[in-house]
Formats: structure tokens, sequence, C-alpha cells
């Protein structure tokens, strides 16, 4: 009986990992066809010849390197930003003391009720008043912390005994000093899994730059697949090339990382 159970258990592992995976494989191998393959009905899935010319010509039709730079130097931005404001965030509610600390902490846990899409007009007539559209600066500021990361390191940090911040200040140490030479080196599984997270969101971000810039030189990876559709149709087989150029260094970070991803999230802090 065991085994029938193990059976189906493996069974219906790899159905769902063919789930998961047909898309990725489908746009790896449109990105290697002809337009007409790509478009054909009933749709091909082995190109006929590989088209290895579809990546040259994505560089060559868009400023697809400058995309690159961009969503790069954006998302790297966020990313450091996001760790340094949501750590000190973290570190306040879970070890400092002050008034209404449970009041601001019920309140953070209220804001991730609210949908992101609800605040993105609110944010964008601030960056158009403050003359800022179209700028690296409109498009990594709103993102600059989050209310959720806050909340996973401090519960994270809320395992840490307070003896450690105590033994820290009597002897002589600020917090500033505390934070970097002790809390970081114990919480370093959750800063790397929050800055995997962010860095991936804030590559894959499409709305807001799409919002917030109308130059071509300023938009990012996700903006610029739009570039391959015209009044004549889309180009397919360039646009599978694209994205799977976008995919492919998100991919190779989660392959790097997965192990302090997974270990992160999973001990939540406590230490075997």
């Amino acid at each position: 009986m065991n085994k029938i159970g193990t059976f189906f258990s493996y069974l219906l592992l790899i159905i769902f990992s063919l789930i998961t995976l047909f898309p990725f494989v489908y746009m790896v191998l449109s990105s290697l066809m002809t337009h007409r393959e790509t478009t054909a009905i009933p749709p091909t899935f082995i190109p006929e010849s590989f088209q290895f010319v579809n990546y040259v010509k994505v560089f060559q039709q868009v400023p697809f390197l400058r995309y690159f730079i961009n969503t790069v130097l954006v998302s790297g931005i966020t990313t450091f930003m996001t760790l340094i404001t949501c750590t000190l965030a973290a570190f306040a509610l879970s070890s400092l003391e002050f008034k209404f600390k449970k009041v601001i902490f019920g309140l953070l846990i209220a804001l991730l009720m609210v949908p992101y899409e609800s605040i993105i007009f609110t944010n964008y007539n601030t960056m158009a008043q403050l003359g800022l559209l179209n700028t690296y600066v409109a498009l990594v500021l709103p993102f600059f912390t989050s209310v959720f990361y806050v909340y996973f390191l401090n519960n994270y940090m809320k395992t840490i005994p307070a003896s450690l911040y105590k033994a820290a200040k009597l002897d002589g140490a600020s917090d500033m000093e505390y934070i970097r030479r002790i809390l970081i080196p114990i919480i370093k599984p959750a800063l790397v899994t929050v800055g995997i997270l962010s860095f991936i969101m804030s590559w894959n971000s499409f709305l807001w730059p799409l919002l917030i810039t109308n130059n071509d030189n300023m938009r990012l990876l996700n903006n610029g697949l739009a570039a391959f559709a015209s009044e004549n149709g889309s180009a397919t087989d360039l646009q599978m090339a694209a994205a799977t150029l976008t995919v492919i260094p998100v991919l190779a970070l989660y392959s790097i990382f997965r192990k302090q991803i997974i270990r992160g999230v999973s001990n939540n802090g406590i230490k075997g």
C-alpha cells in the first residue's frame, strides 16, 4: 500500500513539474523558430531549424542592451535600499521600546491588505508634482522599503534572544554597531531571501515603469518586449527570444541562491 501511495505521489510530482516547466521550455523553443512557425495553427513545438539569429535581431531592432542596463541598475538600487530600510525597521520593532509601538505595527500589518494597484496613481501624481517623471529616481523611490519584508524580518529577529542586545548595550555598543556586528551575521539567511525576492520583483516590474516613463531610454526589460509589436502585428519569434533573455538572469540567480532562500524561509530564525 505504501508503494502504491509513493508511486502516485511521484506521478503527481512529475505531472505538475511538466505543467510548470512547459511554458518555459516552449518559450525557449519558440525563440529559435521562424515567425511563421510561432504563429502556426496547430502550434509547432520543434523548430525545423534553430534560428539563433533571432537573438542577434533582438539587439539590432531595439535598444535591448539599454533596457538590460536600466533593469540591472534599478533592481540593484531597489534591493540595496530595501535591505537597509527593512532591516532597520524590523530591528526597531523587535528590539526597541517606544510609544505606540503596537499601534504602528498594527498599521503596518493593515497596509499588507492594501493592493498595490490602489495606490499606484497616488505615487504617480507625487512623482509628477516633484518633476521626477522619466528619471531613475521615480523608478526606484516608491520601492525603497516593503511592509511584507519588514514583517518577515521582524518575525525572524524575534527568535533571537533579547539578552544578546542587552549584553551588547552593556558592553557600550551602539545600536548600529549591534546591527552590523551581531544582528546581520545572525539573520544573514533571511537577508539573502529578502534580497533575492526583492531583486526578482524589481526585475519583473512592468506596470510602474510603463506608467512613469515614456522615454525609450528609460524603459526596463519587460516594457521593452512591447517594442516588438507594431500595427502589422507582433514579431513573436523576437518577443520569445527577448523574453528568454529576460528570464535567464533571474533563473541563474535563483539557482545559485536557492538553498539560502529555502533556508531563510523555512528556518524563520530558528537555529538548529
